[in-house]
């Protein structure tokens, strides 16, 4: 379970022993050739599936898939688990987040995760949701980096906010642990460690998992890539 100690030292970080496991192999790999390497090919329904939104309160960009590792785009999946249907389980081995459907099947998302830190995992539930949130740095983020004390008292949403176009706000019994599951407009960070403690999903999928998701649904944030 979240210590909250733990929890409040290591908020600007997240899951440290899964940094090589939550990269690409191409991250260790030194290039055979200097030609450019070749880019995936993605289907016309990827291709519309993570296409520009112009309708969006602040209108999102289409994702460069160009930095998108194919791995990491939304699909159903075959996914039995003992879990209700609803459910929300992020594997941080494999960097992907599950909803749960009631037929054995679960939409996967890819996923980006937090930087070194310390490792946690647990149950806690989605608390409540919002679209283009306002962000507000924790007072421990503003000591480590006090160019945020403009935005102490919150950051207008937008394209540009860390939040993104959606969040999802993770609670353990009452308590807010700080964690959020948010969007981000940044491909080449799905599939990695690299945020600063959430768990972040391309903007496009973010704003499908917020349709699907109902407030109050269980979260299982696990560290093995078995259920």
């Amino acid at each position: 379970m979240i210590n909250r100690r733990a929890l409040l030292t290591g908020l600007g970080s997240f899951l440290p022993l899964t940094l090589a496991a939550c990269s690409t192999p191409s991250d260790f790999l030194m290039p055979a050739a200097s030609h450019a390497p070749e880019q995936p090919e993605f289907p016309p329904h990827v291709r519309t599936m993570y296409r520009a939104l112009p309708d969006e309160k602040f209108p999102v960009p289409a994702v460069n898939l160009e930095s998108l590792d194919p791995n990491f785009v939304r699909k159903v999946v075959a996914y039995p688990t003992p879990e209700k249907p609803g459910s929300v389980i992020v594997d941080t081995a494999t960097c992907y987040l599950y909803h749960v459907n009631d037929n054995g099947t679960a939409v996967r998302y890819g996923v980006g995760i937090g930087a070194a830190g310390f490792e946690w995992s647990g149950r806690a539930h989605i608390a409540y949701k919002r679209e283009w949130p306002v962000w507000t740095p924790p007072a421990e983020m503003i000591k480590r980096q006090p160019e945020l004390e403009k935005w102490r008292r919150g950051m207008p949403p937008g394209i540009d906010n860390p939040l993104g176009a959606r969040s999802l706000y993770i609670h353990q019994a009452n308590r807010d642990t700080l964690y959020r599951i948010h969007g981000t407009g940044e491909a080449h960070t799905i599939g990695k460690a690299v945020s600063s403690g959430c768990v972040r999903l391309l903007h496009q999928d973010i704003i499908d998992l917020h349709q699907r998701v109902r407030s109050g649904s269980t979260l299982v944030v696990m560290s093995s890539a078995v259920v």
